[in-house]
């Protein structure tokens, strides 16, 4: 199932995220650390890609849909632990 949320909710998630978890997320799933970056909004595709999210300009930062959200869930647990 598809989930859509803003770009400014994805930025405050990122934002919570504790030090070193973008490293930690990265090495669970054997991605490259940019991937994970771009995941969250970055913009660094010679280091890394884009996996599973798609950018919509609009208000509020435009809308971002989620293919897989097995990031998005991984940080989401981590800002709760």
């Amino acid at each position: 199932m598809r989930k859509t949320i803003t770009f400014n909710e994805l930025r405050k998630i990122k934002d919570q995220l504790p030090s070193g978890s973008i490293k930690k997320i990265a090495s669970s799933l054997d991605l490259n650390e940019e991937t994970v970056r771009n995941y969250f909004g970055g913009r660094n595709f010679e280091a890394g890609q884009s996996i599973g999210i798609h950018f919509e300009q609009g208000p509020d930062g435009g809308i971002v849909s989620f293919d897989d959200t097995t990031i998005l869930d991984m940080a989401k647990k981590m800002i709760q632990e």
